[in-house]
């Protein structure tokens, strides 16, 4: 069996969070901005774990615990969010919804 070499976890890492930067800047909805952005908090966590399992620390493991809760934090903020500009826009589109005009 051959070892799989940390580099190839962190291209994959790279490739995951050039695609959910390009989600960000591309797509309008909100929900699927949020994808992408969980999608980049991964890539990072990826990194986290590929990079301490390299340096044989497990402080990589413990980023990605502290990490993944400020995701599910930010999910149901986010979420609330979306829910809140529904209700009083009736519209979740991000070119359509602006708070600041009346």
């Amino acid at each position: 069996m051959f070892p799989v070499h940390t580099e190839y976890y962190l291209a994959l890492s790279a490739i995951l969070f050039a695609i959910g930067v390009i989600g960000v800047l591309i797509k309008r909805n909100p929900i699927v901005i949020f994808m992408c952005i969980e999608l980049m908090l991964n890539a990072a966590n990826l990194t986290f774990v590929a990079l301490g399992r390299h340096f044989g620390h497990m402080n990589g493991q413990m980023y990605v615990i502290f990490s993944l809760a400020v995701a599910a934090a930010e999910v149901a903020v986010g979420l609330g969010i979306i829910v809140a500009l529904f209700r009083t826009r009736e519209t979740i589109d991000i070119d359509e919804v602006n708070l600041l005009k009346y």
